[in-house]
């Protein structure tokens, strides 16, 4: 029985797990229980090493039953194969908003936990969903440590003048506000993704990260460490997303709120979910639905898609002069991997930045790999975007350090 890591990953509508031993980079198996747009119902998707992937419907009502669908995929795929056999000894999540309070990753205790749910009103679609995800883990699976892996730390030592936002200061001092950065999990992997991929130490390197999902963010990476991001004191914040709309003048809300008597309740509705390519577009947030629809005349789905890579593209050259040069862009997450035009169109004109997309590396990209042309000045990565396997990585290293470290002590 392997000695093995569980790693969770709570969206809104959604939890991603993944199995692996404990100091290695291959997971035993990995999946997804995902019941956005549905009632009591989801999908799972579950796979291995050396079995496809299997695709069901089952009963759900929460992050409690997804906990338990995906521990019972996990264990179903081990009786499957022997070579899989495994045996939980520790528990990693990621969580996305810690504030300033979590600046590295925490063993979580009751302290953790309630530090967590004080946050949860900057990051509602997701830190209640990490809770619910850590309750139902101690359930199942009682006395075993937890750790949670927080995406805001990858940017807690921004300096004042990339943190600081320019209104009242009594606003950061009085009430915290400030640029926190989300999806640092994902950034910091790529990072450390592209320095192997390059074969040159992340010491020497200026990266930006487009992590382009459902949420977006871009990110400017000096020597491993984040120097600017676009996401700030919430996900809402930055590039263009699927149901979000990225940077806004703040002057239209105010405008809509004294003139067309919106409440505070509706502008969260419409600016989370009602806006982004969903709100342009109006009919899907999904990139894949608006590039058939694209093929099919539909000119909202062009535009929606023409905003959303011209926002990249825009952000890319900022960052890169943020950095003052660029060894490499990455495209990482669900678009960033896998969408051709998102990443053709987000490239178009970055020459001037030596960035030489090669149209056939596009055209047939599978991660992890460089889409630039041979003799490109500046590469164009596309990697998998792999944070149980950091969340993993850094449950594994934070509890051999910590008084609990014994458990791990017949790992390898």
């Amino acid at each position: 029985m392997s000695p093995s890591i569980l790693v969770l990953n709570a969206g809104s509508s959604s939890l991603k797990f993944g199995i692996y031993p404990v100091g290695s980079d291959t997971p035993l198996c990995r999946g997804v229980v995902d019941w956005a747009g549905r009632e009591g119902v989801a999908e799972l998707h579950v796979s291995g090493p050396s079995c496809p992937e299997t695709k069901i419907t089952v009963s759900i009502d929460n992050h409690g039953d997804a906990v338990g669908v995906s521990l019972r995929a996990c264990r179903a795929f081990a009786l499957q194969e022997a070579s899989l056999g495994f045996q939980i000894v520790a528990v990693g999540h990621r969580v996305v908003h810690g504030g300033t309070s979590f600046r590295e990753s925490f063993v979580i205790d009751q302290r953790v936990r309630d530090a967590i749910a004080k946050l949860a009103s900057l990051a509602p679609l997701h830190n209640p969903p990490a809770l619910a995800a850590m309750e139902a883990a101690a359930a199942a699976l009682p006395d075993l440590p937890q750790v949670a892996m927080f995406d805001t730390a990858f940017f807690a030592d921004f300096p004042p003048q990339a943190y600081l936002y320019p209104v009242p200061y009594e606003w950061f001092t009085d009430w915290g506000i400030r640029r926190f950065g989300f999806h640092g999990i994902s950034h910091q992997y790529c990072s450390q993704r592209a320095a192997q991929m390059l074969g040159r130490p992340i010491s020497e390197l200026r990266l930006v990260v487009c992590h382009l999902g459902n949420g977006c963010s871009a990110s400017a990476i000096a020597g491993g460490k984040a120097n600017s991001t676009t996401m700030g004191f919430t996900p809402m914040d930055g590039l263009m997303m699927g149901t979000r709309p990225g940077s806004l003048d703040p002057g239209i809300l105010l405008h809509i709120q004294q003139q067309h008597g919106v409440t505070a309740e509706s502008l969260q509705q419409d600016l989370n979910h009602l806006s982004g390519l969903r709100g342009i577009s109006g009919s899907s947030s999904d990139v894949r639905q608006l590039e058939a629809a694209v093929l099919a005349g539909n000119e909202r789905a062009r535009l929606a898609l023409g905003m959303y890579t011209d926002r990249i593209r825009s952000m890319i050259g900022a960052l890169t002069v943020t950095l003052g040069g660029l060894d490499a862009l990455v495209f990482t997450a669900g678009v960033g991997e896998h969408s051709t035009g998102v990443r053709r169109d987000a490239c178009q004109n970055l020459e001037c930045l030596g960035l030489h997309l090669d149209p056939d590396l596009n055209s047939s990209a599978r991660p992890d790999t460089d889409i630039a042309t041979h003799n490109s000045p500046s590469r164009i990565l596309v990697i998998e975007c792999r944070e149980d396997l950091l969340i993993a990585q850094e449950t594994t290293r934070l509890l051999r350090l910590s008084p609990v470290g014994d458990r791990l002590s017949s790992a390898p």
